[in-house]
């Protein structure tokens, strides 16, 4: 967990004797924003449609650690938004596996994206399961085959392809929901110009996610304090989680 410099100092009082002593308030420590956390974890690279949406749906995933949206796929280096040649739009996520298994990041990718329609637009929203080792391989293929015999009148699109270069979007589109609320952002230290923290951030990337309701305010409670947020941010966030809980997500 980061530390700011305030947290190595004590708040004391002078009593009337002139000895210096603390009073209840300043006993107690500032929450201090969980942006590190020193997990072992795993990646997986999807590509699913509009990244906005995807990176607010795995960011309130339990035991997903970082998201970060970019490009990949295509031959094209150093792609941007406004010139993107055959790339596609991907949200890379780092999990750990022993919380949540990739079959449930599959699942999710599955049930989160029209993939015959998004592949049809363009290549920049393309359905692609990017693999990072064999065994993401095998359990991606088994998993699209079920889903075209759950699916027996649809022909499923969905390509896989082994994992290549990823190129990180541009700062305004990292933790994009979250940016929307300048405030908040601005007091957890997260700017839009900060944006290597916006991608590694562990409360950016679980903020993203519950300020449009993904996760339930009965999971964002469970962990709230655990995120490093003050009891007036947890109220603020609470607000969005249940107005927005159960409310799909959209770009």
């Amino acid at each position: 967990m980061l530390k700011t410099i305030s947290d190595n100092f004590s708040k004391l009082t002078l009593n009337k004797k002139g000895t210096s002593s603390s009073d209840d308030e300043s006993k107690k420590t500032l929450p201090v924003p969980k942006h590190e956390i020193e997990t072992q974890f795993e990646k997986a690279t999807f590509g699913m449609g509009c990244f906005w949406s995807s990176d607010s749906l795995y960011g309130a995933q339990k035991g997903v650690l970082r998201t970060k949206v970019g490009y990949s796929g295509g031959s094209l280096d150093n792609p941007v938004y406004r010139n993107l040649g055959d790339h596609t739009e991907v949200i890379e996520i780092h999990y750990d596996p022993k919380t949540i298994a990739f079959e449930k990041l599959l699942n999710l990718f599955w049930n989160n994206h029209e993939y015959g329609l998004t592949t049809k637009i363009k290549k920049q929203y393309a359905s692609i399961i990017f693999y990072h080792n064999d065994e993401q391989k095998e359990t991606a293929e088994k998993s699209r085959e079920a889903e075209q015999k759950a699916r027996s009148n649809e022909t499923i699109i969905t390509q896989i392809f082994k994992a290549s270069t990823f190129y990180p979007a541009e700062d305004y589109h990292q933790k994009y929901r979250l940016q929307a609320h300048k405030k908040l952002a601005s007091d957890l230290g997260l700017s839009p110009t900060s944006s290597k923290l916006l991608q590694t951030s562990y409360v950016a990337t679980k903020l993203n996610g519950y300020l449009v309701g993904v996760g339930g305010s009965k999971q964002f409670l469970e962990e709230a304090e655990s995120l490093g947020l003050n009891d007036k941010q947890i109220q603020y966030v609470l607000k969005y989680v249940k107005e927005n809980e159960g409310g799909g997500l959209s770009c």
